[in-house]
């Protein structure tokens, strides 16, 4: 009889040759002369596919909905947790989260790329996908300008480069008529709560940040270092903001900012500026910004009405 010692060696012997048989069948398949569809991604890597991708791996719900918005929604054979939206892609099948991915199921799903998030998966963990020959494309959007153009690679990988440029072109264009249409907005200071326990905001990197300055707002910890800093009551009392936004799928359940009451000197609360934003359009950079954004500019007007 084994003892547990070998047993665990012996699974993991057994799981180390399956990921090189299965990686040693994809290389064998696959014929890597004359790529033509070649894009660079957030690491600044240019990856090359010798054919448009047809299996998919999605490893964040951002990333599944750029690949969606670039007409790949039918390639993708996988996602990671959370990939709620669109609709269809609550039912694929799903292969990890941020904090753990099966690499062994992403292996045995053969597929000729996978989209991963700088901010949300581990490097080291899809390195060994790489080092296998499995294409990784990493995304990691911190402009307006970077979800348009995360829409269009995707596309040219996939083959429908004409798609991506029609779908990247109409949400800049929808972009450009909201930034003409706030261009001359009175400057209000803001606070967005990105959560309550522990206090965190957004700096200026965060695309949050860039949306709440199109609106002609201040955010007022754009300077802080961290992109998702945390922050103490007393430095919001301190910097005063004129509104405190957070988000919620209540826009009327303001409990995750009844903290601020205990501050009536605030300007936000003097003023009853306290807003909740619908969290599917703010929270992820995609083509759904453009709503977020412009729900937000809305409620930036309410609040100036009030000052």
């Amino acid at each position: 009889m084994d003892r547990p010692g070998n047993l665990r060696t012996a699974r993991v012997f057994g799981k180390e040759i399956v990921l090189t048989v299965v990686a040693l069948v994809l290389l064998a398949t696959r014929v890597w002369a004359g790529a033509e569809l070649c894009a660079h991604d957030a690491l600044e890597r240019q990856q090359c596919l010798a054919s448009p991708a047809q299996r998919i791996v999605s490893l964040s719900p951002g990333a599944t909905e750029l690949l969606f918005s670039a007409g790949a929604g039918d390639r993708i054979v996988a996602v990671s947790a959370w990939s709620d939206y669109p609709p269809e892609a609550v039912t694929l099948p799903q292969v990890g989260d941020s904090n753990r991915l099966d690499l062994e199921a992403i292996v045995a799903l053969q597929p000729d790329l996978v989209v991963a998030w700088i901010d949300g998966n581990s490097r080291v963990q899809l390195q060994k996908l790489s080092a296998i020959g499995i294409n990784v494309f990493w995304l990691a959007p911190r402009r307006f300008e970077d979800i348009g153009l995360a829409v269009e690679q995707l596309a040219l990988l996939t083959g429908q480069s004409e798609l991506g440029r029609q779908r990247a072109a109409d949400f800049r264009q929808g972009l450009s008529e909201l930034q003409a249409e706030y261009a001359d907005a009175r400057p209000i200071r803001v606070f967005f709560q990105i959560w309550d326990q522990p206090l965190m905001t957004v700096n200026r990197e965060e695309l949050i940040s860039k949306a709440i300055t199109l609106c002609g707002g201040v955010n007022v910890f754009a300077d802080l270092p961290r992109l998702v800093p945390r922050i103490s009551a007393e430095a919001v009392v301190t910097a005063n903001p004129d509104v405190i936004v957070t988000s919620g799928e209540d826009s009327s359940d303001l409990s995750g900012l009844a903290r601020w009451q205990q501050f009536p000197e605030l300007a936000a609360v003097k003023s009853e500026n306290l807003f909740v934003e619908p969290p599917s359009l703010l929270a992820r950079p995609t083509f759904r910004m453009l709503d977020g954004t412009r729900h937000l500019c809305e409620t930036l007007e309410r609040a100036r009405a009030t000052l």
